[in-house]
């Protein structure tokens, strides 16, 4: 069982984590009042479990993580946070293996979404475009950045927020997900 004072390689299968803050702001590459800011006023809310009052954690799943990254980039680009919340919003519609296809590219102003290298250079070609983020790239740095850092364990008593809404279950982090299949596999 994994716990915040060990770190831990690879959960149990079918075991659900979540990262508490300070280790997703270390990931991200932000700061605790970035997160805890984005967290209330619902930009990335963690999909694990939210603070149900003082003394309480906050734990945000690997697909959180890489949103909040994804967010921190698009800041240090000069977009807008109302820009921002538009395509975290886009974002939201999709699961976890959605985002992996997905590269933004923004104009500054505009926050557009391509699944292709095609959409990528047709809008290159328009004149449109000068920041992009290849959502892929941001979850190989991500999963690098958690390797060697607290996880914690969801039990029993923690209700886990994030469900498949078409199969009504409950989902696995993606990074604990890949641990344990390499962990079956090897």
């Amino acid at each position: 069982m994994a716990t915040e004072e060990t770190p831990a390689d690879v959960p149990d299968a079918g075991e659900v984590v979540g990262y508490r803050g300070v280790t997703a702001c270390h990931a991200a590459g932000i700061s605790y009042r970035q997160l805890d800011y984005w967290a209330r006023t619902g930009l990335v809310l963690p999909a694990v479990r939210d603070a149900s009052g003082s003394g309480t954690q906050r734990l945000y799943s690997f697909r959180d993580i890489v949103v909040l990254k994804v967010v921190k980039r698009l800041l240090d680009a000069g977009v807008s946070l109302q820009n921002i919340r538009r395509a975290i919003d886009t974002l939201r519609q999709h699961g976890v293996d959605d985002l992996a296809g997905i590269t933004l590219i923004s104009d500054g102003t505009t926050v557009y979404e391509c699944r292709s290298a095609e959409e990528v250079v047709d809008l290159l070609q328009g004149g449109q475009g000068v920041f992009g983020i290849a959502i892929s790239g941001a979850f190989k740095e991500i999963q690098g950045s958690l390797a060697h850092l607290p996880v914690e364990a969801v039990g029993e008593d923690a209700p886990v927020v994030e469900t498949d809404a078409k199969e009504g279950r409950d989902l696995q982090d993606e990074l604990a997900a890949r641990r344990a299949a390499r962990r079956r596999a090897g």
